[in-house]
């Protein structure tokens, strides 16, 4: 088991509002785990044992469709809460959850949710707040699907990480993990070859810059107008 740094857990926006005690009781409750880049914490279907929060790292959550098409459900962040399945009233888990660069993470039975819940109000209206989130992030994602062209959705996909994951550089946003072009297809419901074409023209055009898999927006207001439909695509 390794050791769960105390400082990193309290600077945590899920953890901020717990006094000392509230803490450490929850931390006595906790197995903390280093998961390798590419390793699995849980997979879809699985008896959900386990809910966590992600300390440090990324992880990737994928769902596989009754087609048998993988799509990319959301990226967990440090801090985020995740594989809550008792709070969707299911016993196991929706999607397979991957580490997209090396990361830590804190566990806890699934039969301590509803008594940490009750006991610890702050935790539960972060819990609700997080799921809320979740669902209007899933809605804006459905509704992208249903209306919008490839492009539109491609922008909005890598905004979407530059805000949740991103950091400021001198030349624009970097999308500071690993994100690749097929990651990308799979969160925006389109191919390998067309995000591939997408992002080629965005190079060419200067707004954004590939490399080493971590993407640079360099016009991220640019990228903001293409979502939203005021500025042409181009493609």
């Amino acid at each position: 088991m390794a050791t769960i740094n105390r400082g990193s857990v309290k600077s945590l926006a899920i953890f901020a509002a717990l006094d000392d005690v509230q803490l450490d009781e929850i931390l006595a409750a906790a197995t903390g785990k280093s998961v390798a880049q590419g390793e699995i914490v849980f997979e879809q279907g699985e008896d959900a044992s386990h809910f966590f929060v992600l300390l440090s790292g990324r992880l990737r959550v994928t769902q596989v469709t009754s087609e048998g098409q993988q799509v990319i459900v959301r990226m967990v962040n440090p801090g985020d809460l995740f594989g809550i399945a008792k709070a969707l009233q299911r016993d196991d888990y929706p999607g397979t959850a991957t580490a997209a660069s090396p990361s830590f993470t804190l566990a806890w039975p699934t039969s301590k949710w509803s008594s940490f819940m009750d006991k610890y109000p702050a935790l539960a209206v972060n819990a609700m707040q997080t799921m809320g989130g979740r669902l209007q992030e899933a809605q804006a994602r459905l509704r992208e699907l249903a209306t919008e062209e490839v492009e539109r959705r491609v922008a909005h996909a890598v905004l979407r990480l530059g805000n949740q994951s991103g950091k400021k550089e001198t030349a624009g946003i970097r999308i500071d993990f690993p994100v690749s072009k097929q990651d990308i297809a799979e969160m925006t419901g389109t191919t390998l070859h067309t995000v591939s074409r997408v992002l080629t023209a965005w190079e060419q055009a200067g707004l954004v810059e590939g490399g080493r898999q971590k993407l640079l927006l360099k016009d991220p207001h640019r990228l903001l107008m293409i979502a939203d439909g005021q500025s042409p695509c181009l493609l």
